[in-house]
């Protein structure tokens, strides 16, 4: 049975033909409040599917994995997730292949994607569409969904990544690419998709992109590489609001924006970017950074820029053989030419939805979850599908599932659409709830539901038993808006994800297994022991044994030879 790996041993195998067809790279800088940096890391090839049909590679299994690289889609709740469009007759085939899937990942990863069995995988029905095209094989797709919420991003999973580009970490914007940068970031993600492709009037293709995601202290990633420990800045390097009216000098309130914070390339990196790769495309600028025409930024020698129309972006075509870095100095205050921070920082765009999750309660028996979702539009509708997937040992009370809106239009209580609910089974799955819900304008709703918490068995609790169960994220998918005068970012499909929650189980106490082992091993010993005394022990008095020949008294009688010896010899010395 072939799947997933099917798709990527080619890639390994055929890099000279799939990235001379097609193949580019991006990196996208956008500098964000606070200080911070998100860099994205992009790469895309594309390679015709007759290649694999030629070398029998051609994949029976998995049709589609993952989505779109933006618009929320890219980065997944806490942990690890994923999704795949197998093609199968049955739910049985299917499993069986997803099965395979997982342990396949698992092993070209190094990542415990094998972890995800029955009890961690849905099947969703209203929160995904295939993005890749399947012609006829659509009807006959089954789309299971697994994630692991306590499973985190490490080194280990960073090199296969790497060795599944062409220039492997060597030349372009991968060189840039670090475990030491990567992993000292405030927030990382890194993600592969797969899609069929089909340009009409084309030969279908097969699509890899693969991103990484990251998003950089400025001021921790420019510290110097003999101070490998982050230490906080004295008071006077503090960057503090002083508009407000409880700024002194004993309080400091962080600015909103990073202002006069000056950094380069390979400072935030540790090294320069190191060309460009020769397979790339050369009508794909290779870096771009979100930055208004405004704000000056020096670059190396022999680069090209591209400003884009709007006045917001710009990206550089740099040489293909040598080191490259770009420079944000420090933004002017002075004189007439003064700047606000304002006009030479992108302003970050107004999200869709706004959500909140948490749990509430108190007690080791019940709980429940609250779930606060916002629209910030004044004036458009928002439609989007709210998926759940809960462990088994969380035992919701679906007749407790209450959505309330309340917004400038009053409170309302069937904003509901569409609900479906797929029951947990012990030990079997977990359980899965979507609900598909408008949003009026400026409105605010409210989700919330009861549970139940169940008492496992001692052999499932893991070591850290008392640091709670990880509860993965929810899955809110913005569909795309109906009106004709919707703007374009509104025309499509947009994900997010709320936080994951830490589920706190009625523990027992795991000393009294340990007590009861020692004290029934104490008896058992005791009783088995004297027991076992009385059956096979002979008791005999010491002469009878000498007399008898025993071992006891064989020994005696060497023991008595030997000393007369010893005394013989003492005799003739003396």
């Amino acid at each position: 049975m072939r799947s997933f790996l099917s798709y990527l041993i080619p890639l390994l195998l055929l890099f000279s033909d799939v990235f001379a067809s097609d193949y580019h790279e991006q990196l996208n800088l956008k500098p964000l409040p606070q200080s911070s940096l998100l860099a994205s890391f992009n790469f895309r090839s594309n390679t015709s599917l007759s290649q694999f049909e030629a070398h029998n590679f051609r994949p029976m299994g998995c049709r589609e994995l993952g989505r779109a690289p933006w618009d929320g889609t890219k980065e997944g709740g806490t942990g690890v997730e994923l999704w795949a469009w197998l093609e199968a007759d049955t739910e049985e085939e299917a499993d069986l292949k997803w099965l395979t899937l997982t342990n396949a990942l698992s092993g070209l990863f190094c990542a415990s994607l094998n972890f995800i069995d029955e009890t961690r995988t849905t099947r969703p029905v209203m929160s995904f569409r295939p993005e890749g095209d399947h012609g006829s094989a659509l009807d006959n797709m089954h789309l299971l969904h697994g994630v692991l919420p306590h499973e985190i991003v490490c080194t280990e999973n960073l090199t296969p990544f790497l060795k599944l580009l062409p220039c492997k970490g060597k030349a372009g914007i991968s060189s840039l690419l670090s475990g030491h940068k990567l992993f000292d970031a405030s927030w990382q993600s890194m993600a592969i998709d797969i899609r069929p492709i089909c340009p009409q009037g084309q030969e279908c293709v097969l699509q890899i992109e693969q991103t990484i995601d990251m998003v950089l202290d400025v001021e921790r990633s420019k510290r110097p590489r003999g101070n490998p420990i982050p230490r906080p800045p004295p008071g006077h390097d503090l960057k503090c609001n002083t508009s407000k009216p409880y700024h002194s000098g004993d309080t400091c309130f962080p600015s909103d924006f990073s202002e006069g914070v000056e950094w380069s390339l390979d400072q935030l990196f540790g090294k320069p970017l190191k060309g460009t790769c020769p397979l790339t495309d050369l009508d794909v600028p290779p870096v771009c950074i979100h930055a208004p025409e405004s704000r000056d930024i020096l670059t190396t020698p022999g680069v090209t820029e591209l400003k884009n129309p709007d006045g917001l972006s710009r990206c550089y075509q740099i040489p293909s053989e040598g080191d490259f870095s770009m420079i944000l100095p420090h933004m002017s205050r002075e004189g007439d030419n003064a700047k606000t921070v304002a006009d030479e920082t992108v302003q970050p765009e107004t999200p869709l939805l706004y959500a909140e999750r948490s749990f509430t309660g108190h007690g080791q028996e019940r709980g429940g979850v609250q779930s606060i979702l916002i629209n910030p539009s004044p004036d458009t509708v928002v439609e989007f599908v709210y998926m759940e997937s809960l462990p088994w040992f969380m035992r919701i009370y679906l007749h407790t599932l209450q959505a309330r809106v309340e917004g400038t239009s009053g409170v309302k209580d069937d904003i509901v659409e569409e609900i479906y609910y797929r029951p947990a089974l012990d030990r079997t799955r977990g359980t899965q709830l979507e609900l598909r819900v408008r949003i009026p304008p400026a409105s605010t709703v409210f989700l919330t539901y009861e549970f139940e918490k169940s008492i496992l068995r001692y052999t499932e609790y893991p070591p850290d038993a008392n640091r709670g169960f990880d509860v993965a994220a929810s899955i809110i998918t913005i569909l795309p808006s109906t009106s004709p005068g919707a703007p374009p970012s509104r025309r499509k499909t947009s994900n997010l994800r709320t936080t994951s929650l830490l589920l706190s189980l009625p523990t027992p106490d795991f000393s009294m297994p340990y007590n009861v082992i020692i004290f029934t091993s104490t008896a058992i010993a005791l009783a088995f022991g004297g027991l076992y005394n009385i059956l096979v022990r002979r008791f005999v008095g010491a002469d009878e044994g000498q007399a008898a020949g025993g071992l006891k008294g064989k020994l005696a009688l060497l023991v008595a030879k030997l000393s007369a010896r010893v005394k013989a010899a003492k005799g003739k010395v003396e």
